[in-house]
């Protein structure tokens, strides 16, 4: 049996309240219970076994770097231009429209606080739901 070792991963906010949040409407993880607004540590918590929460902790410095890591998402409902439009409505900026007039391709976008996302196109576009 495969146990997946990774607990966690995570992100470094200056708000991580704010921030969580919006990972939260991305992931639809919601955030744990016992973490409220104002708190240095937010886990988003996805319920399930073996799939890694998302942890936003409190630092006191911005950003100042591209970051070397980042997630790619594939919308579970929907199509990846209504989750990049809805993002987008939530406070994240568009950085790179990687689409084709094809279908193909992703779009990269910035959360809140800077960090890169891909959303690529859902399970249904590419004919496998």
């Amino acid at each position: 049996m495969f146990l997946n070792p990774v607990r966690h991963i995570t992100f470094h906010a200056l708000d991580p309240y704010k921030v969580a949040t919006f990972w939260s409407a991305v992931t639809g993880f919601p955030v744990h219970p016992d973490d409220v607004e104002g708190d240095e540590e937010i886990l988003l918590d996805p319920g399930q076994p073996g799939v890694p929460g998302l942890l936003f902790i409190q630092v006191q410095d911005p950003r100042s770097a591209k970051s070397r890591v980042h997630l790619d998402i594939q919308p579970p409902t929907g199509t990846r231009d209504e989750t990049v439009e809805r993002l987008i409505g939530l406070g994240a900026t568009l950085l790179d429209d990687r689409r084709r007039a094809d279908g193909s391709g992703w779009a990269v976008l910035a959360d809140p606080e800077g960090n890169e996302l891909c959303i690529e196109r859902s399970a249904t576009e590419r004919g496998q739901g």
